[in-house]
């Protein structure tokens, strides 16, 4: 099955909740999104004001009508609060691959086990749902609490692209890439939430 940016893409299971973006979801993210002006230090662009917040998710929605990027905001049915954003971008139907990023947690939703959950979600319809053949990873090569994320995820590690990404602040990031094969995906996913 081909992906397909007009769909209302739902994924959920008994800890989380993944549904499209929409530009009212301002307020919902306002509360994870300033709980901490570092919280998205590696990303290209900042989120911790009302005024950032706005472009960040105008952008995503942008990006979504041009085909470039899905994005999702994140609740939390344990906390019953909404608790970042993730994406599908860099979607290729003809390659049978897409890459999951964009990924943003409140502060107070790190390290909880949520965001395990959303992958696993994100790779579940990736893989068993549109037979996907390969899942990417990128993140800043600073970025050292992603890094093991992905990596505990099942990620492999691929390399660095030099130079690869221009940051808010100027710099220019090295970033660092993983995947996930979609032969590699039967053995992950029966450990994945355990």
């Amino acid at each position: 099955m081909d992906f397909n940016f007009d769909k209302e893409i739902i994924l959920e299971d008994d800890r989380v909740k993944l549904r499209p973006l929409l530009l009212s979801d301002m307020e919902n993210l306002l509360p994870p999104a300033t709980s901490d002006e570092k919280l998205v230090q590696y990303s290209p662009k900042p989120i911790h004001s009302k005024e950032l917040l706005t472009q960040y998710i105008e952008t995503a929605l942008a990006d979504r009508a041009t085909h470039d990027r899905y994005p999702f905001i994140i609740f939390d049915k344990q906390a019953n609060a909404y608790a970042g954003s993730t994406s599908f971008l860099s979607v290729s139907n003809y390659n049978r691959r897409l890459e999951i990023g964009h990924t943003w947690l409140g502060i107070s939703f790190q390290k909880t086990g949520l965001n395990r959950h959303c992958k696993f979600l994100l790779l579940s319809y990736a893989f068993d749902e549109l037979g996907f053949e390969r899942v990417e990873f990128k993140t800043d090569e600073r970025n050292k609490a992603s890094r093991a994320a992905i990596e505990k995820t099942g990620g492999k590690f691929e390399g660095f692209l030099r130079s690869h990404t221009l940051m808010y602040d100027g710099f220019r990031r090295n970033s660092v890439y993983y995947s996930i094969l979609k032969n590699e995906w039967p053995e992950l996913k029966g450990q994945f939430l355990t």
